[in-house]
């Protein structure tokens, strides 16, 4: 039975000076929800997209990624096999296709098109300059109806920096590269690598290099603000909601712990930003930094503060090295296998290592309450890449798996194989109508995706 004393809006803040904390859903919200038709029977519905940088091992010969079976009756790749845990809510597609990433007559540019198309299907327009133009891309079209109850319509992460200019490749400009994210075919959305940078933008003010300062010297949490108010709430809420309450905050401060620690190492904000080294909240190690921000993004899911995001876990044709996993070489220059067995071993050890990074945010996922299920239960998240086999720049037969139910509208142990060539913009509308975001086409798009459909 739940008791509770008051009925909670769904958009609660606690505020505090420079701090906006928006809450979880809570047993005192559900009668605002029902108004609006949102239950925890009937959830919210949640959207992301992960990309992955330099496509994935795999040759004419063999394919680490790809499982071996059709329907229920596969068999996790090597490259999958860290989502095992999640095969009841794991749909692998193949056979999709983008052909406006293809040349078209501009030349090279492969990396640059492979990004920039994957959520709109546009052939982006050949230009270094300024006058950039590809597709508004499907994170924006849901984020323009899913972002209507939330703070923030969307939020545009990623690992690498946003700001290189100029051409990156073949005469493309560095901005296909830096972003999957187009709210109109001429306004790409900038990514965001920083920790503490996501963090005042979901729970505070700033985000500028002297307010990251003027945090780094503050010894305070930014809960510290809203904790008058935080016990003013819980005298009035039921057993349950105050149990929520407490857990949220001590995740939020656990988050907040680790961008502390990470700026604590580099204490000098002149000498950081007078260098080349990552700025302040940025953590050394690429695994710390991964799931710092998937942890941000957990908050933002947990906290109803956006339902749409794109994260990219790294820029094409980036020089990251991974010497934790005992690769050394460069991934973009070890891509290019040249069908190397050795070389194609060290590319699937990479790949392997981002799955699990990603398992690490679906199980925290999946242990998190969300009405009547988890949030993974009511989410949708595309996993893949522009590119399939990186040493030809290939663009057919994407690696693409969606996890998550869906809020009920995705079934999952299933590997689904469509006709080579089938446009990835189908999997892209049909994604959209399952989040209640009636789209009549995208970009290249030629239907939905029938064996997705109705399901």
């Amino acid at each position: 039975m739940m008791i509770t004393k008051i009925a909670l809006p769904r958009r609660t803040f606690l505020r505090g000076a420079g701090a906006a904390l928006a809450l979880p859903l809570l047993d005192a919200m559900v009668p605002a929800l029902t108004a609006l038709n949102q239950t925890p029977a009937h959830p919210v519905r949640r959207l992301g997209f992960v990309y992955l940088a330099n496509g994935v091992a795999m040759n004419d010969s063999i394919n680490y990624w790809r499982p071996k079976g059709r329907g229920t009756a596969f068999e996790l790749s090597p490259i999958l096999e860290p989502f095992g845990a999640f095969r009841q809510q794991m749909v692998v597609v193949s056979g999709l296709t983008h052909a406006q990433a293809e040349t078209l007559g501009d030349g090279n540019g492969d990396h640059s098109r492979g990004t920039s198309t994957w959520l709109n299907g546009v052939h982006p327009r050949w230009t270094e300059g300024s006058d950039v133009q590809a597709g508004v891309t499907a994170d924006q079209i849901a984020a323009t109806e899913l972002g209507r109850e939330t703070p923030l319509p969307s939020l545009e992460l990623g690992i690498d920096p946003n700001f290189v200019v100029g051409s990156c490749e073949n005469g493309y400009s560095c901005t296909y590269m830096n972003t999957l994210a187009w709210r109109t075919p001429t306004t790409p959305l900038p990514t965001e690598n920083n920790p503490r940078a996501v963090f005042e933008r979901l729970f505070g003010d700033g985000g500028t290099p002297a307010a990251r300062r003027a945090q780094m010297r503050r010894t305070r949490s930014v809960l510290d603000s809203v904790l008058d108010e935080a016990d003013r709430l819980q005298q009035k809420l039921g057993a349950g909601d105050r149990t929520k309450i407490s857990d949220y905050f001590d995740a939020l401060r656990e988050v907040e712990r680790r961008i502390q620690k990470t700026e604590a190492r580099g204490a000098d904000a002149a000498l950081l930003e007078a260098t080349a080294t990552p700025p302040a909240g940025i953590p050394e190690r690429f695994a710390d930094h991964v799931k710092l921000m998937f942890d941000l993004q957990w908050l933002a899911y947990r906290a109803d503060i956006t339902r749409v995001f794109t994260f990219m876990l790294g820029r094409e044709v980036n020089s990251r090295t991974f010497p934790e996993i005992g690769v050394s070489e460069p991934h973009h220059g070890l891509s290019h296998h040249r069908d190397d067995p050795k070389q194609l071993e060290k590319l699937v050890k990479v790949n392997i290592y981002h799955a699990s990074l990603f398992s690490s945010f679906l199980e925290r996922l999946s242990t998190t309450p969300d009405g009547d299920g988890t949030l993974l239960d009511h989410s949708m998240l595309l996993y893949g890449a522009g590119l399939s086999n990186p040493n030809t720049h290939s663009h057919i037969d994407l690696p693409l798996v969606i996890l998550g139910r869906g809020a009920g509208r995705l079934t999952g142990d299933r590997h689904l194989q469509y006709p080579i060539g089938t446009p990835m913009t189908n999997l892209l509308l049909t994604l959209l109508d399952k989040v209640g975001v009636a789209t009549e086409r995208l970009g290249d798009s030629t239907g939905r995706l029938n064996l997705l459909t109705g399901v």
